[in-house]
């Protein structure tokens, strides 16, 4: 298995490197990352800030206009006139924001929950420009408008609240561990002291420093690099949410997904506060589609080779 992991590495790495080739989005080619626990973000074994409801959003306000007829003075007119939304994402989280080796193309469920958006405001949802950023940029790009949607496998709690505004729910997930198919590890709590890696930025990186058995949290750019990484055998295993993990080990046949979920991890799209009635947009858009069978459509397209499509999460509202 040792031998064959590095030719599964060089595999991984070849498709994050036709990534930085391709056109259609603005996003720089990768970084090569080597794992590192010297200077990792700040944050691991943090108290979580339970200071708000992190699931409550704006409740939409009146219909949803029609397409090409987004309300003067709005958000949505800005996009409009612009000519395109702009999405921030990953390239390399499979099932949600991935590259397509073939097409070039970066798609899973994430993406097409960006692309329901543009469907609103123009009635294409070919009118997307797609922009890779790294997990740690997720709440900057979305404060600074380099882009003005973020759907990216992203946990809204209520430390990020306070600088971003989230979207309703639309993606419930938790967090579990990969390891190799010959580990006896069943759960987060059976690797203290060994090197678990996460994306630097993510809710996971963090989780990881409050384990009671100390594991060694390691952060890299993005989930791409933790899975070469172990794959290279510089990491024991991989912890972040399941659905993720899922993607890896579809990518990697000598690894598993092992644990109960230990954590809760509530997807949200980040978006500026400076424009809540673009959130209050958004979040039509996801009543909208869950009531008409569009979020079912969607898993079923992405995630259904888990079995059948649950209930989607249910909108609160402040």
């Amino acid at each position: 298995m040792t031998r064959t992991r590095p030719v599964l590495a060089a595999a991984a790495a070849a498709v994050l490197l036709l990534a930085g080739g391709c056109s259609g989005d603005s996003s720089p080619p990768p970084t090569p990352a080597r794992p590192s626990a010297s200077a990792p973000p700040a944050g691991p074994g943090a108290a979580a800030d339970t200071s708000c409801n992190p699931r409550a959003s704006l409740r939409p306000s009146g219909s949803l206009p029609a397409p090409g007829r987004m309300p003067a003075g709005s958000y949505m007119a800005t996009i409009q006139q612009r000519g395109r939304l702009v999405l921030g994402t990953s390239q390399d989280t499979l099932l949600f924001s991935s590259r397509n080796p073939f097409t070039g193309e970066i798609e899973g469920f994430d993406v097409d929950m960006g692309r329901q958006i543009a469907e609103a405001i123009f009635g294409d949802p070919d009118r997307i420009q797609i922009k890779v950023i790294g997990y740690d940029k997720r709440v900057s790009s979305a404060v600074d408008g380099s882009v003005d949607l973020v759907a990216d496998t992203m946990t809204a709690n209520c430390a990020r609240w306070k600088d971003v505004t989230f979207s309703s729910i639309y993606y419930e997930a938790g967090q579990k561990v990969l390891v190799s198919t010959d580990s006896t590890v069943r759960s987060i709590e059976d690797l203290g002291g060994k090197r678990v890696c996460s994306a630097a930025g993510s809710t996971s990186y963090d989780n990881i420093g409050k384990v009671r058995s100390k594991p060694i949290p390691v952060a890299l750019p993005a989930f791409g690099d933790c899975l070469v990484a172990f794959q290279q055998n510089e990491v024991d295993a991989i912890s972040t949410d399941d659905t993720i993990l899922a993607g890896m080990a579809a990518q990697d046949p000598y690894a598993k997904v092992v644990g109960p979920r230990f954590t809760e991890e509530p997807y949200a799209m980040a978006m500026s506060p400076a424009h809540p009635e673009f959130t209050r947009f958004v979040n039509a858009v996801l009543e909208r589609n869950r009531a008409n069978g569009t979020w079912k459509a969607t898993y079923e397209r992405w995630l259904g080779d888990f079995g059948p499509a649950p209930q989607p999460p249910k909108a609160q509202y402040k």
